[in-house]
């Protein structure tokens, strides 16, 4: 069966390192949904996450493979449900009168978002959470005349003490 999964690499950092990773994971006809890659704690390190659909089967082959890359030092999958998954959106919407600038800041109010930004004519929000939540808060802005939107890809952490070292870091 076709699920979403969440996939953590913990990789050396090194030039072409994602590209080697997305190509494997190509190969294996998964498709990345989404991916962000950020240092760890561990100078020398960065984590790479990634969302992608498919098969357990394909899930637990890609992993394999994954391992075998030298620069990757640790994969695992995290489930949703265990875990806290998050995703950054800055949106850039039109405000044409002082009437639709009092209604976005309320709206950004009401779903937890920053404006960040402020011109004549736009306003730039920045808004954390979960896909659901920014699917919403840019469903509603969409009325106001969406100039531009930048996203981040989904960050995922488990719950708790658990969590994704490296060997020699735990």
């Amino acid at each position: 069966m076709d699920e979403e999964h969440f996939i953590v690499a913990l990789v050396e950092d090194r030039p072409g390192v994602m590209q080697r990773i997305a190509g494997m994971l190509r190969r294996r006809n998964f498709n990345i949904d989404s991916i962000s890659v950020g240092t760890t704690e561990i100078p020398g390190i960065s984590r790479i996450t990634m969302t992608v659909h498919g098969d357990r089967l394909t899930l637990e082959q890609a992993m394999k493979q994954l391992n075998k890359l030298i620069e990757v030092v640790k994969v695992s999958e995290l489930r949703q449900e265990e875990s806290v998954v998050r995703e950054l959106a800055l949106v850039k919407v039109s405000v044409k009168n002082e009437r639709a600038r009092a209604e976005v800041v309320q709206y950004a109010n009401i779903f937890r978002a920053r404006i960040v930004d402020v011109s004549r004519q736009s306003m730039m929000i920045e808004i954390t959470g979960d896909e659901e939540k920014l699917r919403a808060f840019i469903e509603l802005m969409r009325s106001y005349g969406i100039i531009e939107i930048a996203r981040t890809g989904k960050v995922i952490m488990a719950r708790g003490a658990k969590s994704v070292k490296t060997r020699e870091a735990k």
